[in-house]
């Protein structure tokens, strides 16, 4: 049972509240702990996030001094504050849930108190005594929730796609570095899980890592348009009580301290309202989420077996894979990535829904897209990371198994159209495939070909499309198609 000496009075608009004596939170956080107790998810495991509210405060805190609205002494104690919290150190004081009503206002406000309470144990005072540093007359002056929320949100957002951006990087380098090493290796193509034309396991992984490359550039441009914040907006976009020049101010410190490339949207109504860009970003993290899970999807396929399936890739054996079946390896790093792909496509259905329901000059469920965005960025990142050193690093070909395939294989039959004609092709194809002999014995019986050229147009690498000296049809080649 909580006692007098466990606890610290403090009054809000709403009445008094006990609370703990040692909290650097305080009523308005209090109050949100009983409203919103949802997802057992506090604020505070978001560390980029808090970075960027810390970051976003003690912008503020500089340019209210720079006009004359905080004095010297007040404000010194507060950036001590702030750049504290940019270094995490007080993120389990972050306790609101993520899961929040009042368009981010628990989590603006829960950040006020720990840094009037913070700042307060600087200047030698106790937390709650509010004369001297005040959650919302000094930390939160010349600001709103509805400017400094989705500031925040971008700032940590632009801090995050970091760590993705160097993730995917990294994978795809991973990927291309099994493109070289394959380079060589022939394989049979598939299309619609059908034998299609030959290739080599190189060009499958080099594809992979181009895609990857694709995604880099995208993440670039979301990243663009994240730069653009409302600090300075206040309630809806007029500035109200901020000084004219407080949202220039602002923003050059937000830039000094965070080294972003920020700038301020050109009309702060419209940017109040709008939460077009964490759709745009959703969308991005969607697609590359899917591209991944789409290669984890071939990874588990063309692993698969390894006695009754493809059986072409290796993948590093991780665990045991079963408590029954002895011997059993699962593809266990590519199902982690495809569940984390399936949350992040979750996550973008509810960041695009939270995003139509906005209304008029605000929309109040900001907190749900932070939280999905923040998580998605997260979990991508260290999936994709794992991926990477757990499993592409150490991948294998079982090259015996693949020569045998493609040797066998009757799509080598399409390279020799431009000399045979599609009809004898069709042909040859079809006798193979009836066992009548393989494709090269039945092109030098059935087609005519000469045995040099056909080795020659029969070479792995020639089939595959890699560079190799031209291959001239004779003159007397006639097409029947």
């Amino acid at each position: 049972m909580t006692t007098d000496e466990q606890v610290r009075l403090e009054r809000d608009p709403l009445g008094e509240r006990a609370v703990p004596r040692d909290a650097l939170w305080g009523a308005h956080t209090s109050r949100a702990l009983e409203n919103f107790a949802i997802s057992g998810t506090a604020v505070g495991t978001h560390r980029d996030l808090t970075y960027a509210l810390g970051a976003v405060k003690l912008a503020a805190a500089r340019a209210n001094t720079d006009l004359g609205v905080l004095d010297e002494r007040r404000a010194a104690a507060i950036a001590v504050a702030c750049e504290e919290v940019m270094l995490g150190h007080h993120d389990e004081q972050f306790v609101v849930d993520v899961v929040q009503g009042g368009a981010g206002t628990s989590t603006n406000m829960n950040a006020n108190e720990v840094i009037a309470n913070r700042a307060l144990q600087v200047l030698g005072l106790a937390p709650g005594t509010y004369a001297e540093v005040h959650p919302n007359d000094h930390v939160n002056a010349s600001q709103s929730t509805n400017d400094v929320y989705p500031t925040a949100i971008k700032v940590a957002l632009l801090v995050a796609l970091r760590r993705l951006a160097s993730a995917v990087s990294e994978l795809s380098g991973s990927f291309a570095a099994k493109g070289q090493e394959f380079r060589g290796v022939p394989k049979v193509g598939r299309t619609q899980l059908q034998d299609a034309v030959p290739m080599t396991v190189g060009q499958e992984f080099a594809a992979w890592a181009a895609t990857l490359v694709e995604e880099q550039a995208r993440l670039r441009d979301a990243r663009n348009l994240l730069s653009e914040i409302n600090l300075g907006a206040t309630a809806i976009g007029t500035g109200i009580t901020a000084d004219p020049a407080y949202a220039s101010c602002v923003l050059a410190h937000l830039r000094r301290i965070t080294d972003l490339p920020l700038q301020t949207a050109g009309d702060l109504v419209e940017a109040t309202a709008d939460t077009g860009v964490f759709v745009q970003l959703s969308g991005v993290l969607k697609r590359t989420a899917v591209k991944v899970s789409k290669i984890c999807n071939d990874l588990r396929l063309l692993s698969s077996g390894p006695q009754a399936g493809l059986g072409e890739l290796r993948l590093p054996p991780r665990q045991a894979g079963s408590s029954i079946m002895p011997g059993k390896v699962n593809p266990v790093v590519p199902e982690m990535v495809n569940q984390v792909a399936f949350s992040v496509i979750g996550n973008d259905l509810t960041i695009t829904m939270a995003a139509e329901a906005g209304q008029l000059q605000l929309n109040a469920f900001e907190p749900i897209m932070a939280h999905g965005l923040l998580q998605s960025i997260d979990w991508m990142a260290r999936a994709f990371t794992g991926l990477a050193h757990l499993c592409v690093d150490g991948i294998e070909v079982d090259r015996d198994h693949l020569e045998e395939l493609t040797s066998r294989s009757v799509g080598v039959v399409t390279a020799l159209i431009p000399y045979v004609g599609y009809a004898t092709a069709s042909s040859i194809a079809k006798a193979a495939l009836a066992g009548e002999g393989d494709v090269r014995s039945l092109l030098l019986r059935d087609a005519g070909v000469d045995e040099a050229l056909l080795d020659r147009l029969l070479d792995p690498e020639t089939l595959a499309g890699l560079p190799r000296p031209p291959v001239v049809a004779p003159a007397a080649a006639q097409r029947t198609d």
